[in-house]
């Protein structure tokens, strides 16, 4: 199996290049298919773009006094691709999920970055494994 990690940065690479250059995916994903790795950031970009209503919706509803517009762009990507994986990808356990983006935050994002992903993904992962959800 390839380094999951390097294919989530990866994955992050494609999502922030398509937002700040508002590039196809599809155009951005080719240039990267030669990379170890690509298959699971395919299917992480892949599947962000495909849930990406849902997952705003669900990210929005969860960050207390932060509209999605105003996170920086590495942490809305972090959240969404987390939350992707811990929705629709069984073989990835929420805590994994969770750890990875903010292990990524630490290295590419902000200094608070790290806490808020992990205090709105923790947040939401109780949620979905409370009863009745």
């Amino acid at each position: 199996m390839a380094n999951r990690r390097g294919s989530r940065k990866l994955a992050l690479d494609v999502l922030y290049e398509q937002e700040m250059r508002t590039l196809p995916t599809g155009e951005i994903l080719q240039r990267y298919s030669k990379n170890p790795g690509f298959n699971f950031a395919a299917e992480l970009v892949r599947g962000v773009a495909e849930h990406a209503t849902e997952l705003d919706e669900m990210i929005s509803a969860h960050a207390k006094d932060w509209s999605i517009e105003r996170m920086p762009v590495i942490d809305r990507n972090l959240l969404r691709m987390a939350l992707f994986e811990m929705l629709y990808l069984d073989e990835v356990p929420a805590p994994v999920a969770i750890n990875e983006a903010v292990e990524l935050a630490k290295i590419y994002s902000t200094d608070d970055s790290s806490r808020f992903v992990n205090g709105l993904l923790g947040t939401i992962s109780a949620e979905l494994a409370a009863p009745g959800v």
